[in-house]
């Protein structure tokens, strides 16, 4: 089943106001999935969880040709809306599912959405379906948090998180380890209103993430420390795995 829907469907006309990370880190993330498709075969790049088109259109401003996918149809309007987005590839369902039709150069999935696929086997379903999509030589991309940097920021209690359009937030959040789960809580002061907003998540460590690709007919090519490409080291709080079908 798809990853629950709440606070996409709900806030999406907020979204872009207070989940949009720095510039730097979106600027790091496009540079990156630009560099991985020039070394992949030539084809278009398609997006799981595409949201509002924070990496998709700038990917596709450098001349990238950019297909995603979502669940929320409330988040497709947004990036429709956008200078950009009517000339992206778009489509509504399941991205565990991948049912977007072509195949591609590279299949990504980034901001840490992966995890919010509910189970062990939507992951699993998520890597297969996205390598039947790959061309030959086609890479898989993805980034997630390490289960260590988890339990260590749900330790550290309630914390200040940026926003971009500087509305106050507070998030906590809370671990499950017996389930491989957390949940994060935000707490956003907006036009005079305090909004709670709920995101579950199931982890998982890079050696499953890597058992799911190996069975998937993926393997691992690099993986990096953060999305500026800098290397994975026993410091990293999370990595961006890099998988590949094989040609």
């Amino acid at each position: 089943m798809p990853p629950a829907l709440g606070y996409a469907t709900e806030l999406a006309d907020r979204y872009d106001d207070w989940f949009t990370p720095p510039a730097s880190s979106t600027e790091a993330t496009v540079a990156l999935l630009a560099r991985l498709a020039g070394s992949a075969p030539d084809g278009p790049l398609l997006e799981l969880g595409v949201g509002t088109g924070r990496v998709a259109l700038p990917l596709a401003a450098r001349g990238h040709e950019v297909h995603g996918i979502d669940a929320a149809k409330s988040m497709l309007e947004q990036l429709r809306g956008k200078p950009g987005g009517e000339e992206l590839t778009l489509s509504i369902g399941d991205f565990a599912e991948v049912d977007h039709e072509g195949e591609f150069a590279v299949v990504y999935v980034a901001g840490w959405t992966f995890f919010e696929l509910p189970s062990q086997q939507a992951q699993l379903r998520c890597f297969q379906r996205a390598a039947r999509r790959l061309l030959p030589g086609g890479l898989f991309v993805l980034d997630a948090h390490l289960p260590e940097a988890l339990a260590a920021s749900a330790g550290a209690g309630t914390r200040p998180v940026p926003t971009a359009n500087g509305d106050f937030a507070l998030r906590t959040r809370r671990l499950q380890p017996a389930q491989q789960r957390y949940t994060s809580d935000y707490l956003v002061l907006a036009d005079g209103l305090l909004r709670h907003v709920r995101v579950d998540f199931r982890y998982a460590s890079p050696g499953e993430l890597d058992l799911m690709a190996s069975t998937a007919g993926l393997h691992l090519r690099e993986r990096f420390g953060d999305w500026s490409g800098t290397p994975f080291t026993d410091t990293s709080s999370y990595h961006v795995s890099v998988y590949e079908l094989p040609a």
